[in-house]
C-alpha cells in the first residue's frame, strides 16, 4: 500500500511548532541533546527574560563550538542568580570578575587560548562574554569599545532589561525614555527617564565596523539561535544585543515575558536586525504593526503616562521613536 506523508501548516501565528518542522530546522532547545549550559536550580525570578536569553544564547553557542566554549560574565542579575556561592548552575567553563571589565577578561582568555594553540597545547576553543545593560552600556563601556577596537575574537552578548534590576531597578543608559525607575521617579509631575539621553549600543558597535552586530529578542527563538550561529562563524569582535523583559523591574505579570518582547519588536520600539562589517544586511520585518501604546500600557513603569490623565505628548514622542526605527531599519514593506 502506497503511503504519502501528511504535511502540516500553521497560519496566523507568530511561531511554528517544532513538531511541524523537519529535525534540521528545529531549535537547539527542542532537542534532547541540548547542552543545558544554564541548568536548573538557579534563583532567577519567575518569568525572568534574562534567564531565558542566557540559556538560549549559550546553548546555541555551545552547539556551534561543538562544546568547546568558555564564558566570562559581568556582575549583575545573571551572575547573582546563577552562582550563589558555593553553588552554580553553569555547565561550562565560566568566570566572573568585576562589573565593568568583562570584555577585557574575555579578551585575556582569548589571547591565552591563542598562545596555547600556537604551542599545540589546545584545540580551538571559542570565547563569549555576557552581561546586562548596566555592565555593558555603562560600567563596561570602555572595555567593550576597546575589545571592538582591537577586533578581539570574542562574542559579547548583552542581555538588555533596561535598568540595574539586581540593585533595585535604577536607571541605566539603556532605560527607555519616560520609564519610571528608582532614580527616575514620576513623582510631582516628573515624566520618568528623560528623553534624549542614554545610548543604543548596537549602533555604536556598528560604528566600530566589527565583523558582526545583531539585535534579537527572546520572543523569536529561531531568529535568536540563527544569529548566535552566524556570529560564531566569524572570528574577531562580535556583538549581540538581546531584549530580555524583566517582570519585576518593568511591572508586568511573569507569564507575559514573551508577549512583552514580541510587542517591543512589533511596535518598532526595539528594531531587530543584523549587520556585517558596519552595514545592515538584514532586518526582521514587523508582521503585525501595533501602536507603541499597546507595548507601554501593560508595564507599571509607564503607568504615569496613562493615569490619572493620558499624557498624549509623551506617547506621541515615543511613537515617533518607534516610527523612526521602522524607517531607519526598513521594518515594514512600505519602507523598503
Amino acid at each position: 500500500m502506497h503511503e504519502q506523508p501528511i504535511k502540516f501548516y500553521q497560519t496566523g501565528t507568530f511561531t511554528v511548532g517544532n513538531r511541524l518542522l523537519p529535525p534540521e530546522q528545529r531549535t537547539v532547545q527542542s532537542r534532547i541533546k541540548r547542552y543545558n549550559s544554564l541548568n536548573s536550580g538557579h534563583r532567577a525570578c519567575q518569568g525572568c527574560g534574562e534567564a531565558l536569553g542566557a540559556r538560549y544564547c549559550v546553548d546555541a553557542a555551545m552547539e556551534a563550538a561543538n562544546g568547546r566554549l568558555i564564558a566570562a560574565n559581568a556582575t549583575g542579575c545573571l551572575e547573582v542568580f546563577s552562582t550563589p556561592y558555593p553553588e552554580t548552575s553553569w555547565q561550562l567553563p565560566w568566570i566572573h570578575s568585576l562589573f565593568g571589565n568583562t570584555a577585557a577578561v574575555a579578551t585575556g582568555i582569548a589571547a591565552a587560548l591563542k598562545v596555547k594553540r600556537a604551542k599545540g597545547e589546545r584545540r580551538h576553543i571559542r570565547v563569549i562574554a555576557q552581561g546586562g545593560d548596566g555592565g555593558t552600556t555603562d560600567i563596561g563601556f570602555a572595555c567593550l569599545s576597546g575589545m571592538f577596537e582591537r577586533n578581539d575574537d570574542v562574542l559579547y552578548i548583552c542581555y538588555d532589561n533596561g535598568g540595574y534590576m539586581n540593585t533595585g531597578v535604577q536607571r541605566s543608559s539603556a532605560t527607555p525614555p519616560a520609564a519610571r525607575t528608582a532614580t527616575t521617579p514620576s513623582l510631582e509631575g516628573a515624566l520618568g527617564n528623560a528623553f534624549g539621553q542614554g545610548k543604543f549600543l548596537p549602533e555604536i558597535a556598528l560604528a566600530h565596523g566589527i565583523p558582526f552586530v545583531a539585535t534579537a529578542t527572546v520572543a523569536d527563538l529561531h531568529d535568536l539561535e540563527a544569529k548566535v550561529r552566524r556570529a560564531m562563524e566569524f572570528h574577531g569582535a562580535r556583538y549581540l544585543h538581546v531584549l530580555v523583559p524583566c517582570p519585576l523591574g518593568w511591572g508586568f505579570p511573569s507569564h507575559e515575558t514573551i508577549k512583552m518582547a514580541r510587542l517591543a519588536k512589533e511596535s518598532g520600539i526595539f528594531p531587530v536586525f543584523a549587520a556585517e562589517s558596519g552595514e545592515v544586511v538584514a532586518s526582521a520585518p514587523i508582521r503585525r504593526k501595533v501602536p507603541v501604546e499597546d507595548y507601554l500600557r501593560p508595564q507599571k513603569r509607564f503607568a504615569h503616562l496613562f493615569s490619572p490623565t493620558l499624557n498624549l505628548a509623551a506617547l506621541a514622542r515615543l511613537q515617533e521613536l518607534a516610527d523612526r526605527n521602522i524607517r531607519k531599519y526598513r521594518l515594514l514593506p512600505e519602507t523598503l
